[in-house]
């Protein structure tokens, strides 16, 4: 169960992470609504998940969910540039959460 809650705290990342970018600066109410709220879910899941899990297995998934899923929404919604050297770099995250998954 820890994580499946480990997992949707990396989807709250991505949400509040991408509600940032459409805040433009805290300056639109919403977007800003929605990263606060985000954050706050985001880490209570975290929070709740590393009662079980350990602390750096359950930070760097946490984190590299949110990492990668950034970089697709960047990539998708924003029209970020997919580079050869940006996707090796997303890559070598996704690599290096796996490995941590598999090594807990």
């Amino acid at each position: 169960m820890a994580w499946v809650i480990l997992f949707l705290a990396g989807l709250s990342e991505i949400i509040w992470a991408s509600a940032m970018k459409q805040s433009a600066g805290f300056t639109r109410f919403m977007p800003s609504l929605v990263t606060v709220l985000g954050m706050a879910i985001s880490v209570a899941l975290l929070a709740w998940a590393m009662k079980t899990l350990p602390l750096g297995t359950a930070y760097m998934i946490w984190t590299g969910i949110g990492a990668l899923g950034a970089f697709v929404v960047g990539v998708v919604m924003f029209g970020e540039i997919l580079s050869p050297v940006r996707l090796l770099a997303a890559l070598l995250i996704l690599s290096g959460v796996v490995l941590m998954k598999l090594s807990a």
